[in-house]
């Protein structure tokens, strides 16, 4: 694992237990990956390729059946070693409810460093510094139940933030949220890389979410099926469909348009699809 390196899988599986000592499929079979520190890196795939599994995995909620899986330095099967891992990688879920566990959202963000022991003094500037960063410190004495489903998003992050890990891994954290709210979530990951410098790894299913990541990876049937930038992962649009998955709207619209015979310039966003559809009328 060099330095430049936050995660590494080397030949990883895992499958479940099916009860009775029976061993269920493989969800994840012989693994290899590499995860680069500061990157930005979006996992894809269909309803059972194993992307959660594998947030799992990285977070030493499950460790592998079989295989290494090194995180921040730190081989994730040393039960002794689960908790550092867990310190460095943080995690929001699927459900924003789910996570909040205090009734105003300054005693939610308080909690993961309250079971850190962090001294009061530290903890009073961490709680002020994560709700900054996550646009909420105006509701720090408000009742979660009274947020938005992207508001309390926000308010789990904080918590993580709060936390100071290494990487952030969204495990399909907008699944449940309107558009609204999805938008707000994929902003904030963005910024927090950005800005803080995290590594984020965000597990989802809406390609349109992963047009601004650094890497793309596609998982089928417990394998990585393609791996690279948005650009190279999005122009295979038919053999992204023979798995079940879609394309950004951008990238569907101009795989139709080629297919008519017009020549438009490979795109990921809709405005870069606007100009294109513009510079062809004009060319007409």
């Amino acid at each position: 694992m060099s330095q430049s390196d936050v995660i590494e899988a080397k030949q990883v599986s895992f499958r479940y237990e099916e009860g009775q000592e029976k061993e269920g499929p493989l969800v994840l079979n012989q693994l290899d990956l590499v995860i680069e520190r500061g990157s930005f890196v979006s996992v894809l795939g269909p309803n059972g390729s194993g992307k959660s599994t594998l947030a799992k995995l990285l977070n030493a909620l499950l460790v592998p059946t079989e295989g290494v899986l090194i995180v921040c330095g730190v081989d994730s099967s040393e039960e002794e070693m689960v908790w550092e891992v867990r310190r460095q990688v943080g995690m929001v879920f699927q459900n924003p409810d789910n996570q909040i566990v205090a009734p105003t959202v300054v005693d939610d963000v308080a909690f993961g460093l309250e079971n850190l022991g962090v001294e009061p003094a530290e903890m009073e500037k961490r709680i002020a510094e994560a709700l900054q960063a996550v646009q909420m410190e105006k509701y720090a004495e408000a009742q979660p139940h009274h947020l938005s489903g992207g508001q309390k998003q926000r308010v789990a992050i904080a918590g993580i933030i709060a936390m100071r890990p290494r990487v952030i891994i969204f495990d399909e954290a907008t699944a449940m949220l309107d558009p609204q709210g999805r938008q707000e979530v994929v902003a904030m990951a963005h910024r927090l890389h950005r800005e803080e410098g995290i590594t984020v790894i965000m597990i989802t299913h809406f390609p349109e979410e992963t047009v601004d990541s650094d890497r793309v990876i596609v998982m089928h049937q417990g394998r990585i099926y393609a791996d690279g930038s948005p650009a190279v992962v999005f122009a295979d649009v038919e053999r992204l469909r023979s798995i079940g998955l879609d394309v950004p709207y951008p990238v569907r619209l101009r795989h139709k348009l080629l297919q008519h015979g017009l020549d438009v310039s490979a795109v990921l966003h809709q405005d870069e699809l606007v100009e294109e559809l513009c510079r062809l009328l004009l060319n007409k």
